[in-house]
């Protein structure tokens, strides 16, 4: 027999140090950089080399693949090359050689569906703050296989919601619970260290201490589009105004970022994304179409700074690119507009801009705890983008500056 050590974090080994089917839930809460969902795909891959499992994977929102926990068990497969010897890595799907077969879904769509699937082995739910109490509620019946189990992993935001009062409030003596953050990864990566140093000096103390140490999210008036954005599904009609869309280009570690937006009701409706670090030149016009149907029949305003950059797009399967008409105080310009609008609404499979409009913040001096008005030039490609697309409508309102902050 062959033996193979597996190296997890300390907080992790005691979680999974109980067999399973021994309790009924696994939980693990905290902020950026603790290497929960990693490990949590690791070992549902490890436990579905040993025997056959039905392992569901499961938010509350997923468009797509894209959206889902496949990209994360598809991580954890290939770290351990015996481990991807014995799975079948598709597009759209993970099965093991051995049967183990990997489901991925979203609630908000599929709970009919979910609750007619036979035997879930595991259920492990991603980014468990979103999921409201009638979901919980018709699911963890719906899980109810011998030994099974459910794991949810999440970044707390609101206290008590449905999942704090679950497991944090009022865990279940069959739960094991663990909070876990940066520094309990023992192998936290440099480059997101160097991340959570700038973030530290540049972040308000509240929206530091939520995203890197797993505090609730307090209403931060630092926050750029504070209480102005929700997310949403929805479907444009022919009353809409739009589309519109725009282009921010990527640079190093920055993302390439495109978006298609409309205008309606007096609320700007973010409806696709496409987003990516490293997308080479030659490969952003196909990557775009792929991602935002039909992009190409409309006119695309990008960021001028890279003329070079539209003029081989125009050549490369987008004609009606054109470059945004920036200019001295475009910024404050494009936020004010947007922030005139009664709400934002994301569409749900939009998660890079989400995340942008969670983090976008006004720079808080560190001795006073001041707002000030300065915009930090951080995660805001998305933002960037939706400024782009809405510049000739912009330039039909006037600016109110006292609105800013």
């Amino acid at each position: 027999m062959t033996t193979i050590k597996v190296n997890l974090p300390k907080k992790i080994r005691k979680m999974f140090n109980v067999d399973r089917g021994d309790v009924r839930y696994r939980a693990a809460y905290g902020g950026r950089g603790s290497g929960k969902s990693f490990n949590f795909a690791l070992i549902a891959a490890i436990m579905g080399y040993i025997e056959p499992l039905r392992i569901l994977c499961t938010r509350e929102f997923q468009a797509s693949i894209k959206t889902s926990f496949h990209a994360e068990v598809k991580n954890a497969i290939l770290s351990k090359p015996w481990l991807a010897a014995g799975y079948d890595i598709g597009v759209d799907y993970i099965k093991g050689k051995n049967g183990t077969e990997f489901i991925f879904r979203g609630l908000r769509h599929n709970m009919s569906s979910i609750k007619s699937m036979a035997h879930i082995d595991i259920c492990i739910i991603e980014e468990a703050e979103d999921i409201p109490e009638t979901s919980w509620l018709e699911l963890e019946p719906t899980i109810r296989a011998k030994k099974s189990e459910i794991w949810a992993i999440w970044n707390p935001k609101k206290d008590n919601s449905p999942v704090d009062k679950r497991f944090v409030k009022h865990p279940p003596a069959n739960a094991i619970v663990v909070k876990m953050d940066y520094h309990d990864n023992p192998w936290f990566p440099k480059v997101l260290e160097d991340q959570r140093l700038r973030d530290r000096d540049t972040m308000s103390p509240g929206m530091y201490r939520h995203v890197w140490e797993g505090h609730y999210l307090k209403e931060d008036d630092s926050n750029v589009f504070c209480n102005k954005w929700e997310i949403g599904d929805f479907k444009p009609t022919f009353e809409w105004d739009g589309p519109y869309f725009g282009l921010d280009w990527g640079f190093a570690q920055d993302p390439t970022a495109c978006v298609k937006v409309w205008v309606y009701d007096r609320k700007l409706w973010v409806e696709y994304e496409a987003v990516k670090v490293g997308l080479e030149l030659d490969s952003t016009a196909n990557f775009i179409k792929n991602l935002i149907p039909n992009i190409e029949r409309y006119v695309i305003r990008a960021d001028s700074a890279r003329p070079e950059s539209i003029s081989y797009i125009k050549r490369h399967g987008l004609s009606r690119i054109v470059a945004a008409e920036k200019g001295k105080g475009s910024v404050e310009d494009g936020i004010a507009f947007m922030k005139s609008f009664d709400k934002i609404v994301l569409h749900s499979r939009c998660v890079e801009t989400q995340q942008e409009f969670e983090l976008y913040s006004y720079k808080v001096d560190r001795l006073t705890g001041d707002i000030m008005p300065d915009i930090i030039d951080r995660n805001n490609h998305c933002i960037d983008a939706i400024r782009y697309a809405l510049e000739p409508a912009m330039k039909r309102q006037k600016i109110d500056y006292s609105k800013l902050i």
